[in-house]
Order: C-alpha cells, then sequence, then structure tokens
C-alpha cells in the first residue's frame, strides 16, 4: 500500500491535471460559439448559391461548363482538412484513417499522380510521412480561416483542372452536425457532382455548445423527421431567364461556389474540432473527479490505517507497563 505523502503527491497531480483540462474545456468551448456564429452568417449565402447552380445546371440542357464535364481520372488531388494541434480525442486519427482509404482507392494511379492539399499540420506531417506529393503549405488556415486563401486556392485547383493536370478533386474534413456529433465526410469538388444537391446534409445545430445525451437523441428524432420530409419530390425550377449569357452567367458563379465549398469546409472542420477538443476535455475532466473521489478515500483510509496502528501501540505499550 502506498504511503500518504505519495497517495498526497499523487493527489495534488490528478487535481492540476484537472485545473488545465477544465481550463481547455471552456477555452474549447468559447472558440466553438465563435465558430458556431461563422458558419451561422456564412451558410445560407452558400447553400442558395449552391442550390441556384445545380439546379440551374441540371435543368439547362445548354448549360454546360468544363467543371461539370467528368473524365478518365489519371492524376487526382486531395484536399484533406485537419487541426494544428492535438488533445481533440480522435479529431485527428479519424481525417488520417480516411485520406489512407482514399488513397488505397487511387493506388493503381501510383504515389506521383496523388497530390494531398493540407489543411492543418497533423495531416500534413503523415502526408510527408507517407511520401506524397503535398501541394503547399496551408496551416494557418487551420487556426485563422481566410476567406481570400480559399479563394487562390480554389482558382489554383480550378486552374489545373482546366489545363488537365488534375483530373478529379476530393475533399476530406468533418460535417458539423452539432457539439456531440462531427461527420467524417468525403466529397467530390471537381467536377460539379450535380446529383449531390438532392442528398448533401445541411442540417447543423448551431444553438447549442453543450454535448449531452438527451441532445443528441432530439437530434436523432429531428434528423429521421427531416429525412421522411425530404422523401416528398421537389420539382426543379426549369424557367430560368439568362442575361446576358450562358458563358458570362456561369463564369460567375462557378468561382464562387467552388471558394465558398472550401471555406465551407473550412469552418466545418475547425467547429468538429472545437467541440471534439471540448467533449474530450469534459471526459478527461470526468475522468480526473473520479480519480480524485478514489484517491481521497485511499488516503482516509491510509490515515485512518495509521492512525489505528499509533493507538494500538500507545495501548500495547500501556498494558505491558
Amino acid at each position: 500500500m502506498p504511503s500518504l505523502k505519495e497517495i498526497k503527491t499523487r493527489l495534488t497531480s490528478v487535481n492540476s491535471t484537472r485545473k488545465i483540462t477544465s481550463a481547455m474545456k471552456m477555452v474549447a468551448s468559447s472558440k466553438l460559439h465563435h465558430a458556431q456564429q461563422m458558419i451561422e452568417n456564412m451558410l445560407p449565402y452558400e447553400t442558395m448559391l449552391e442550390h441556384i447552380l445545380k439546379t440551374f445546371l441540371a435543368s439547362e440542357a445548354d448549360a454546360t461548363t468544363v467543371f461539370s464535364v467528368e473524365r478518365p481520372v489519371k492524376r487526382v488531388a486531395l484536399l484533406v482538412f485537419s487541426s494544428n494541434s492535438s488533445l481533440c480525442g480522435g479529431f485527428n486519427a479519424n481525417i488520417i484513417k480516411m485520406m489512407q482509404q482514399v488513397v488505397a482507392e487511387y493506388e493503381s494511379l501510383g504515389k506521383d499522380n496523388i497530390v494531398i492539399y493540407p489543411v492543418g499540420r497533423k495531416v500534413a506531417e503523415k502526408a510527408a510521412k507517407l511520401g506524397f506529393k503535398i501541394g503547399g503549405d496551408f496551416t494557418e488556415l487551420a487556426d485563422k480561416p481566410n476567406v481570400q486563401q480559399c479563394i487562390d486556392l480554389a482558382h489554383d485547383l480550378g486552374e489545373k483542372f482546366v489545363r488537365g493536370e488534375i483530373d478529379k478533386v476530393e475533399m476530406v474534413y468533418h460535417h458539423f452536425k452539432s457539439a456531440g456529433s462531427q461527420i467524417l465526410t468525403r466529397k467530390t469538388f471537381l467536377p460539379i457532382d450535380l446529383t449531390s444537391e438532392l442528398s448533401r446534409d445541411h442540417e447543423r445545430d448551431l444553438t447549442s455548445n453543450i454535448a449531452t445525451l438527451k441532445a443528441q437523441e432530439y437530434l436523432r428524432k429531428k434528423g429521421s423527421q427531416g429525412q421522411e420530409d425530404s422523401e416528398e419530390a421537389k420539382p426543379l425550377n426549369d424557367n430560368f431567364i439568362v442575361e446576358p449569357d450562358m458563358s458570362t452567367v456561369l463564369t460567375a458563379l462557378i468561382p464562387k461556389l467552388a471558394h465558398l465549398m472550401i471555406y465551407t469546409a473550412l469552418l466545418d472542420s475547425i467547429a468538429s474540432e472545437h467541440a471534439a477538443r471540448m467533449v474530450a476535455m469534459q471526459t478527461a475532466t470526468d475522468n480526473a473527479d473520479e480519480l480524485l473521489r478514489q484517491l481521497n478515500l485511499q488516503y482516509n483510509k491510509s490515515r485512518q490505517q495509521a492512525i489505528t496502528n499509533e493507538l494500538l501501540d500507545i495501548v500495547g505499550g500501556s498494558v505491558n507497563n
């Protein structure tokens, strides 16, 4: 049995760790609230623009663009979103695992024909360790989302796609559904996928940063109701008046949609990171509380045993005298 001094030292150590995890949980909760506000401010515009453009392309027979034409895949680019720091549960591990699964599907192309665009230090380090080509350094985006950098990245990928240097671009990120639910998502960025408009999940809970069983149960019920509502067919509006001409409209809308897709995925990933860190730190704090309870119980038992032994020694000495 450990001595009282050893137990007391461990109590002090665990209590210090608990203070750190509790503080990190509160910081992550504050950052999550800020990330939710950023998504809430941007999401309506992005969602409506994507719906208008994809409905327009799907309903107009002569609305063709080089960005929506599929071709044989000989060279692929993967835009993968992770975090710069750790202590966020399985957030980065899940992203890296899905990245490796996607890479395995394109293994026949060879490593020279697979380019990784890592947004976040964790996935950048893993991609470099695996020996893949890196498309650039985007670690700053994982901490400070910047619209202009997203526009530059979308422009760079679009130019390479038009020139034929890349035949397909896919994004791997966490879709933020709620504080307690982040969905690992794989989405085609280029060519534009017209079939994903009706099946894409736009549901997000941006009103709460509390991850509880009741909240998750509520979201599951709400999600099932949303699926029932989505089963009703919604006819496409095919009565478009195009001015000045089709090419000009597509040239203006497609770049906006491209950089908004990247920016949305970036905000989703950042919010998911903070939510995962908040849950992980809450779990660590709860574990520390349980460990402190056990150590206090053990300390009191040991202290009581020491007092009992001292009393027995005193009584034994008195009897002998």
